[in-house]
């Protein structure tokens, strides 16, 4: 039960992180914007493109091109990024700047988040009885 529960917490963070990423991009970058009616879905569609571009996009770039390992979360975020605004009415990212500004505050608010969040999450409370 304790290790179901890590994982629903640990998946959490990941969409929590995600959601930041998302969250500052709209807010910071011109050109990229996620109406809130969209945001829920567009965080939950672009985690799980994530998840799913991020190891194809390392065994493409371990096989083909090994100095692109350093970009690889960038290059996911993008691609999730991609689908997210092709799927999902509410997000609408225009122009080269919004696409690299917004890919860049993506992978840096889920990357802040990412150290921040589960020293929250995973705080042990008072041992219960």
């Amino acid at each position: 039960m304790r290790d179901a529960m890590r994982y629903v917490k640990s998946i959490l963070i990941y969409l929590l992180c995600n959601g930041a990423g998302l969250l500052l991009a709209t807010l910071f970058v011109t050109g990229f914007r996620v109406s809130w009616a969209a945001f829920f879905t567009a965080v939950i569609l672009m985690s799980v493109a994530l998840a799913v571009t991020a190891p194809i996009a390392r065994k493409i770039a371990e096989k083909r091109a090994p100095q692109l390992l350093g970009g690889i979360a960038l290059l996911a975020i993008f691609l999730s990024l991609l689908i997210t605004a092709i799927v999902v009415p509410g997000v609408q990212i225009a122009g080269i700047a919004s696409w690299i500004g917004g890919t860049v505050l993506v992978w840096l608010g889920s990357l802040l988040a990412s150290f921040l969040l589960p020293s929250l999450v995973f705080r042990e409370g008072p041992e219960k009885p």
